[in-house]
């Protein structure tokens, strides 16, 4: 595989994330809080407003998308911690160092804007998911909320993992 680069979005580059994103809701529907079906039929405004709103990364390989997240704020009573989310890549390009390039980065992201801490939502029963962000470095925390995915009714949780971004990170290498 060739080099993995990785990005953000400008506002001007609303069509490229709608694309990506799109693409990313119909392979994978039922990891997204919204579906294709909603998003597709969404007018440019919708897709220039969610641009200002969080820093969308996208990563490509040879000028080809094959992945996006994205970084934004965690909440109003958290200001020094960021939230990194709609992590997706695309399936031919999983298992290639395509999510951790999209982590970095999303680290990176939000450290220069002075964020202290990551968050990352994972789900309770996604083993995969929560291995690859303990293998990163991010740590579970006692938040849990209701799974928040288009296609989960029964109960299923996910769980706030979090990644420090300043002073002493606990031997947890550079991002």
């Amino acid at each position: 595989m060739s080099e993995i680069t990785v990005r953000p979005l400008g506002a001007d580059d609303w069509e490229r994330y709608r694309s990506v994103r799109l693409t990313a809701l119909q392979e994978s529907p039922d990891a997204f809080v919204a579906s294709h079906e909603a998003e597709s039929a969404e007018p440019e405004e919708f897709w220039r407003a969610r641009m200002e709103r969080s820093t969308r990364l996208l990563a490509e390989v040879d000028g080809e998308p094959v992945g996006i997240a994205s970084v934004g704020s965690a909440d109003d009573d958290q200001p020094e911690t960021a939230q990194l989310f709609g992590l997706w890549v695309a399936p031919e390009a999983r298992g290639t160092g395509v999510a951790t390039a999209l982590v970095r980065a999303g680290a990176r992201t939000a450290a220069e804007k002075g964020k202290r801490q990551l968050h990352y939502w994972v789900g309770t029963d996604n083993g995969r998911a929560v291995a690859f962000a303990s293998g990163f470095g991010f740590r579970p925390t006692a938040e849990r909320r209701p799974m928040r995915v288009v296609s989960s009714d029964d109960g299923e949780e996910e769980l706030a993992m979090t990644l420090p971004l300043s002073g002493d990170r606990g031997g947890i290498a550079q991002f």
